[in-house]
């Protein structure tokens, strides 16, 4: 059969970013506690295209992450970018993977057990010049409790519920559960998803004994990673969901750390 996709082209106009996008798949993702972690993962991919060349195979990309399918990691990252590059024939490649990773969380008091979710993101970039570019990304829900208000009132203190999104290069592998744990020590609270009464009142009165602004959480966490000699690059946003106004409190770091 013809392959209209191999006609040639002649509006010599080069294409930065062709492929698929928003391709939901079942996937397996490096676990630290059990090995392998089974999710499904939200995903696009893409690569350049001459100007010479009329179309690019779409259906190869879902070839290949299909083999890749079983084992989703920071590091076959980079062998995906590169067979996207071979069997597509492009001079460069990326890849954009988001999902849900589970962590079992006990609760504080009482020990019992529960999941809590995390929205995770593997950003991968080849060019074919330089060394594969890889940005992890987690996204963890925390508590904060505003310094302002406790000092103010005469009781009781304003809290919320809050993000801290964190995005990572680094030398070696880096696990998701170290980043969910470094984000969760630097909060008011972190977040459980089972409590019970006495959980309730550990949670909220370790929040009330430790208030910190936006501006707290961004710079403990962004001081954190540059004590990390394996992150080379980070930025942190943090983001309260105010609960007596009707915006959000919002703070950002960018940093690459010097080696």
């Amino acid at each position: 059969m013809i392959d209209i996709q191999n006609q040639p082209d002649y509006r010599n106009i080069p294409i930065d970013k062709v492929g698929i996008k928003g391709l939901k798949y079942p996937v397996k993702v490096l676990d630290k506690t059990t090995g392998l972690q089974s999710t499904v993962a939200q995903i696009s991919m893409y690569v350049d295209l001459p100007h010479q060349c009329k179309g690019t195979h779409m259906s190869r990309f879902v070839e290949i992450l299909h083999l890749f399918r079983t084992k989703v990691s920071l590091e076959s990252i980079t062998n995906i970018l590169e067979d996207m590059k071979k069997i597509l024939g492009a001079k460069s490649s990326h890849i954009e993977i988001t999902f849900p990773y589970f962590i079992e969380k006990k609760s504080p008091e009482t020990g019992s057990k529960g999941l809590m979710d995390y929205t995770c993101s593997i950003i991968g970039s080849s060019n074919g010049k330089t060394d594969t570019d890889i940005v992890l990304t987690v996204a963890v829900p925390v508590t904060s409790v505003c310094p302002c208000s406790k000092e103010i009132s005469e009781y009781g203190a304003h809290n919320q519920r809050g993000e801290v999104l964190v995005s990572t290069r680094f030398k070696r592998l880096i696990w998701i559960e170290h980043i969910v744990e470094l984000v969760e020590t630097c909060a008011s609270c972190d977040i459980f998803s089972v409590l019970k009464r006495e959980d309730e009142k550990f949670v909220t009165e370790k929040a009330y004994d430790n208030p910190k602004f936006v501006e707290d959480i961004a710079r403990d966490v962004a001081k954190a990673l540059m004590e990390d000699n394996n992150i080379t690059w980070f930025s942190v946003s943090a983001e309260n969901f105010e609960s007596i106004h009707n915006h959000s409190a919002y703070a950002y770091i960018e940093k690459g750390i010097v080696s």
